[in-house]
């Protein structure tokens, strides 16, 4: 099994960044994709953004490319999501994702096997 913690959540202004941090411990080795994921009440959960084990693969949704950047450190196990003009549209809760399968980047969160629990990221305008 594989552990997810996620951290560095918080309110900032509009404009404002934070860097989330995910945090994998267990059986890390089996690890491939990891991204990070969000979902607003009432709505379906949306990727934000994807890496690919070593790093040299990336995804961006639309909404947030160029403003986003993630990254990932195996040595560390840690995967982070430096978020920059930070929008109130950005507000909701930050999951973090691991699989352990295919290496795909892939949109649709049936495809990731680990899950965090959550960090909320609240944008004020």
């Amino acid at each position: 099994q594989v552990q997810l913690v996620e951290s560095g959540g918080g309110l900032v202004q509009a404009g404002g960044s934070l860097r989330l941090s995910c945090v994998a411990s267990g059986r890390t080795f089996s690890i491939y994709a990891m991204g990070w994921f969000r979902q607003a009440p009432g709505k379906e959960r949306e990727l934000v953004a994807a890496i690919s084990w070593s790093g040299g693969n990336t995804y961006y949704a639309y909404s947030v490319k160029g403003r986003f950047t993630i990254s990932r450190d195996n040595a560390k196990n840690i995967m982070y999501l430096q978020m920059n003009s930070l929008e109130p549209k950005d507000t909701t809760v930050y999951y973090c994702a691991a699989e352990r399968t295919t290496g795909v980047l892939g949109r649709d969160p049936e495809m990731y096997d680990y899950w965090g629990q959550g960090t909320q990221v609240t944008v004020s305008s």
